[in-house]
């Protein structure tokens, strides 16, 4: 993620938005513990790239749970979470 302007002194930089925004799906699902949440909400409250990306995941999260009625069986969710998790990591180290 780039900013439009270069980090001035107290702003995030890239590599701190890049970590944010890898933890904005599991702040919005509540898949965090205080200590994170908090650390996201002072991001957020200090970045507007990266609230404006909050914003829209969490509406576009809002409108798919309002179109979705049916339900994943459990053990298929599971396994999807896994890999979702499984490719996250394989970003994060390539």
């Amino acid at each position: 993620m780039s900013h439009d302007h270069p980090s001035l002194p107290g702003e995030p930089s890239a590599g701190d938005c890049a970590d944010f925004l890898e933890r904005i799906v599991y702040f919005i699902d509540n898949e965090l513990d205080e200590a994170d949440c908090s650390e996201v909400r002072l991001h957020l409250d200090s970045c507007n790239p990266c609230l404006e990306k909050y914003d829209l995941q969490r509406t576009v999260k809002t409108v798919v749970a309002r179109s979705c009625t049916e339900i994943a069986p459990d053990q298929l969710r599971q396994r999807v979470l896994l890999k979702i998790r499984e490719v996250q990591v394989q970003l994060r180290e390539g």
